[in-house]
């Protein structure tokens, strides 16, 4: 921080700055550099993904950088810039020998480190502070490296309760969030975890832009796959995998209230392809839609839900849906979680599946005008600029 207050921030993460999805990171990114200079680092190639995926795009733009066709630092706007690192790092996530693994992340930090600083250089960057997405293992020497002002450890997603991260990721993870300097979470679940290994860990809330679910912003027709589908509507819009959805609930609430239509919006895996879902009247499957069409057919919904399987996976994440919920007015039932604790003054939260049925009933019967403005305005509160004025605070 310079004596102005103005910060050189280094964002690192497990996603690239144009994931198609959006993210977390490159939201925050952009909210940074409202006030801040920021470098925003991609993820390197690995070794067995410049094998293995050679054709895959991200691995083709990365290529492109090492050999020089294209550059490696780039600007997107004032005050944000990003790099994509001219190396190849080595591929270890799945080694299983700590002596091995700890020998060639150190080497590969080596190699991400030295590009990271040669963009410091160029940028004038001094005094940083390295906001760390989640990217315990590419990271996790940066502060000797770097010897940043701030090593600051971003945890949005239990990480390690996915197989992938398992491995290695239960041990690397708990030291990197001891050894930084501060911790901050999307979730009060994820806040918890950390502070079991470093004191200095909050819980700074969530990002959403809902700026486009607006209810006095649709207008046009109702889109036709959703217009003749008999009401109430009982809808969900995300994505329909088993790891995150509990099929077992949706297909109780379908067959305890044939009159209510189940609309589900969003990719299937194979176990919601595959389910007795599709053997039901009332439960309609209108696939994936673009991001900005999607208002639309939340308007339509008369409840809206989020019926989470409880697991290690789900049990600390912030559902970014249920804001867009809310902030179209939404009546809501969702699981009850320790991370839907910031909702429970607008969300009806369900335990079981019988709770789904009898929650749903009483989101029809309850809902008002005087609800239906509350929820907008709670869902509002959740901006960029309030999030990260939560991180600056844990900063201070």
């Amino acid at each position: 921080m310079d004596d102005h207050g103005r910060m050189d921030i280094v964002i690192t993460s497990l996603q690239g700055i144009n994931y198609a999805a959006g993210s977390n990171p490159v939201n925050l990114a952009y909210e940074f550099s409202r006030k801040h200079r920021v470098l925003y680092v991609n993820y390197p190639a690995d070794r067995m993904s410049v094998i293995r995926h050679r054709k895959d795009p991200n691995i083709v733009k990365r290529l492109a950088v090492i050999k020089g066709k294209e550059e490696s630092l780039v600007k997107i706007k004032d005050n944000l810039w990003t790099l994509y690192p001219r190396t190849i790092l080595e591929s270890i996530s799945q080694i299983g020998s700590n002596l091995v693994f700890d020998f060639l992340n150190k080497i590969n930090n080596r190699r991400f480190a030295k590009e990271i600083s040669k963009a410091l250089h160029v940028l004038g960057f001094t005094n940083i502070i390295i906001f760390c997405d989640s990217d315990m293992y590419r990271s996790f020497y940066l502060k000797d490296l770097l010897k940043p002002a701030k090593f600051i450890y971003y945890s949005r997603d239990n990480m390690i309760a996915v197989d992938w991260w398992k491995k290695q990721g239960v041990r690397i993870e708990a030291a990197l969030i001891k050894k930084a300097d501060l911790a901050v979470t999307n979730s009060v679940y994820l806040a918890n975890y950390c502070q079991k290994f470093n004191p200095n860990s909050f819980y700074v809330g969530q990002g959403c832009d809902v700026s486009a679910f607006d209810s006095n912003l649709v207008t046009g027709p109702v889109p036709a796959e959703i217009a003749d589908i008999s009401r109430p509507v009982i809808g969900y819009i995300g994505v329909l995998y088993k790891l995150r959805l509990d099929i077992a609930i949706i297909s109780y609430i379908a067959r305890q209230r044939p009159g209510w239509s189940i609309v589900l919006i969003g990719p299937e895996d194979d176990a919601f392809k595959n389910s007795d879902l599709h053997t039901l009247p009332n439960v309609y499957f209108l696939g994936s839609k673009p991001p900005d069409s999607l208002p639309p057919y939340l308007n339509c919904f008369d409840v809206a839900i989020n019926p989470q399987i409880l697991n290690e996976v789900t049990i600390g994440n912030y559902p970014r849906k249920i804001d867009e919920y809310l902030a179209m007015g939404k009546p809501t039932v969702a699981t009850q979680t320790e991370a839907m604790s910031v909702f429970k003054e607008h969300v009806y939260m369900a335990n079981s599946k019988e709770d789904y049925v009898h929650l749903i009933g009483l989101a029809l019967e309850e809902n008002s005008r005087e609800k239906i403005i509350a929820r907008e305005k709670f869902a509002r509160g959740h901006t960029w600029e309030a999030n990260v004025n939560e991180i600056y605070k844990a900063i201070g």
